[in-house]
């Protein structure tokens, strides 16, 4: 089968105004996900910010650049050396060793004329559940197609990270009690599908429990939510290193082994601290640390350079701003991130005081929605949530603005046509 170009692609994604999502499918899928938990969501108008109502047409060579780039990094990951070096600047909670991987990483990338390009990576990723019911709602159009398989296998798949988390530790059993924990849990944007990873543990015969971590208490190695023994903590703080105070309960749990978290400060350390990123773009480093050529290779295609800003290459990094998007190291969402053709002095010497990176800046690209009847574009972000560099659903992120968000008209999560073959050259 030959691959479409890209070019095609491009032109799908820039012309193509179909309205693939069916809203009527999407709340039955819910409903029947949610059982009675789904008037809550419905009811609320904010639910549908969630969705674009079309799909973001990707190349299924691509996609298979992004699965590649993603088992280079679990690679790197392994090194001695690469661990050793990433250790040296993560926090005192990542150094507590765990077996955990890290269940639903994402790995956000940009699309590119030269093939997909790896942006960051998460290890708290929202919306995997969300775009596991959004690919039940769709019509297919010009010739793409949603990875059914993608959509079959999630649950499983979901379910099967978890035991395996869980019987790293504790060999081949089943955890009693996962607790879903966040702060303000109840109150979180992403609330619902809080709701529907419950859900499909419950219906898999583990018990489960939203929580905050002001309902958590650890005593006699014991951490208890709610005054219920927790086997489990699916993580889904912003606190990758579990400073907060209010985290205190969680960190001695953690830090004792007392129970499973995933993902936790290790795990964190490992993949998302954005200095990696600068280890990932090092290709002397990478090959003295026993990286296999190919592996290089591949991440020097499919990782923009990237460079930790210090004072040394400050004035280099200003003169060329341009090229380079500043992002904090220890920063989550959009939070403190710069353009650099959009950066002022004053806004760059306080970079210069904090800690950032430096990556090359690749713009994304651009979707045609409709909004009110009226043409527009947004940018294209493409997401794979992944398990030990297996991927367990990839999904679109459509918005307008300097990052992601889901406030954007016509933007919020898009599932992803695979287009294949150059048959499908349909038009819309």
């Amino acid at each position: 089968m030959t691959n479409i170009e890209p070019n095609i692609i491009e032109q799908l994604n820039e012309h193509c105004s179909c309205v693939t999502l069916d809203r009527e499918l999407l709340i039955n899928s819910l409903a029947n996900k949610l059982g009675d938990d789904a008037n809550e969501m419905l009811g609320s108008p904010a639910w549908q910010q969630y969705f674009s109502t079309t799909s973001v047409f990707v190349p299924k060579r691509d996609l298979g650049k992004m699965q590649v780039i993603v088992r280079a990094i679990e690679e790197a990951s392994m090194l001695c050396g690469y661990r050793e070096k990433v250790m040296s600047w993560a926090p005192s909670a990542a150094h507590s060793d765990s077996k955990a991987a890290g269940v639903l990483m994402g790995y956000d990338f940009h699309l590119s004329e030269h093939g997909p390009q790896l942006i960051e990576i998460n290890t708290n990723a929202g919306g995997a559940f969300l775009n596991a019911v959004l690919a039940h709602g769709q019509h297919q159009c010009c010739g793409g197609t949603v990875d059914i398989e993608w959509d079959e296998n999630f649950d499983e798949n979901v379910i099967g990270q978890f035991e395996s988390e869980w019987q790293k530790k504790n060999g081949n059993v089943r955890p009693s009690v996962i607790a879903i924990v966040d702060d303000q849990s109840t109150e979180q944007y992403l609330y619902p599908e809080f709701k529907l990873a419950k859900q499909l543990m419950q219906r898999n015969g583990i018990e489960a429990v939203i929580l905050s971590p002001s309902d958590l208490h650890y005593e006699n190695e014991v951490l208890y939510g709610n005054g219920k023994p927790i086997d489990m903590v699916y993580n889904r703080l912003v606190d990758f290193s579990l400073d907060d105070p209010s985290h205190e309960a969680l960190r001695q749990a953690w830090l004792a082994g007392s129970v499973v978290v995933t993902p936790n400060p290790m795990v964190h350390a490992l993949f998302a601290d954005k200095r990696n990123l600068s280890l990932l773009t090092d290709a002397n480093l990478l090959d003295r640390w026993g990286l296999s050529a190919e592996n290089i290779e591949i991440l020097r295609l499919g990782v923009p350079l990237s460079v930790l800003v210090t004072s040394s290459n400050a004035a280099s990094l200003w003169k060329e701003r341009r090229k380079w998007f500043f992002k904090p190291v220890a920063g989550h969402g959009s939070k403190g991130v710069y353009r650099g053709s959009k950066l002022t002095k004053g806004t760059y010497e306080q970079i210069l005081a904090s800690d950032y990176i430096a990556q090359v800046y690749i713009p994304p690209s651009k979707r045609l929605v409709v909004v009110n009847g009226e043409k527009q574009f947004l940018k294209i972000d493409v997401r794979l949530y992944t398990y030990k560099g297996n991927v367990l659903i990839g999904a679109a992120r459509l918005y307008e603005g300097q990052a992601t968000n889901f406030r954007t008209p016509g933007g919020g999560f898009a599932p992803l046509l695979v287009m294949a073959d150059k048959s499908s050259k349909n038009t819309c």
